[in-house]
């Protein structure tokens, strides 16, 4: 017990370290995801029905791959293929975020749809375009609602960020495996990589808990669709 426990406090500083480059990972996904949702989200439920499809088109292939196929597709084919020389860092962003897209773009056409129809006709009538009325009428209502999905999707990418090892990442789990079979003692080092992990689901879910808490809009889901 003892020498498991020296074992874990020698390991923590190299893990920690993995970490840093996990949360990299999800800070860029996300917000890749999130540059690319936004409009798809828009183009869903105000575009016409091609920019439609093609935007359904997008999220059942991204939603229909599991994302180590995905890591696989992208970074050993196509970025291979058209010469691009990427890190695997950079290649794990660009695949978690183009699948992220796919989630947060259905996160927010969800909530989009759950704003009442008579606030973009209301916004019209004051001689709004479509364009700003969804800026600045429909987005920021948008994106207050979303909190709660964008939450969800953050423990999602945490968790996917697990496979990315397959290309070469060292992250959390690379790091925890390279000790594992230098002193084989795996499952030490896998219950601490566990603990890191939920640590980071923990605090990111809270702090996404704390600015929808603040950000909320008021009254929302009670009166919702009488405007």
């Amino acid at each position: 017990m003892t020498e498991n426990l020296l074992l874990i406090y020698q390991s923590l500083p190299y893990l920690l370290k993995g970490s840093i480059v996990t949360l990299k990972l999800i800070g860029g996904a996300l917000g890749l995801g999130f540059i690319i949702g936004i409009p798809m989200a828009i183009g869903q439920v105000y575009g016409n029905k091609y920019i439609a499809g093609l935007i359904s088109f997008y999220v059942w292939f991204f939603r229909g791959i599991p994302v180590l196929v995905l890591l696989f597709l992208f970074y050993f084919g196509l970025f291979m293929f058209l010469g691009f020389n990427l890190t695997a860092l950079t290649a794990a962003i660009l695949v978690l975020g183009f699948r992220s897209a796919a989630y947060q773009s259905q996160i927010f056409r969800g909530s989009i749809q759950s704003i009442g129809e008579g606030q973009m006709l209301a916004a019209r009538s004051l001689g709004m375009s479509k364009i700003q009325a969804i800026w600045n009428i429909i987005l920021p209502q948008t994106l207050r609602i979303s909190i709660p999905g964008w939450s969800n999707e953050y423990s999602i990418i945490l968790k996917d960020s697990a496979v990315t090892y397959a290309i070469g990442l060292i992250e959390i789990i690379t790091r925890g495996s390279f000790i594992a079979v230098r002193t084989y003692k795996p499952m030490p080092i896998y219950l601490t990589c566990a603990v890191i992990f939920l640590i980071l689901t923990y605090g990111g879910v809270k702090v996404l808990d704390l600015l929808e808490n603040k950000v909320k809009i008021p009254g929302y889901g009670e009166r919702r669709g009488e405007i």
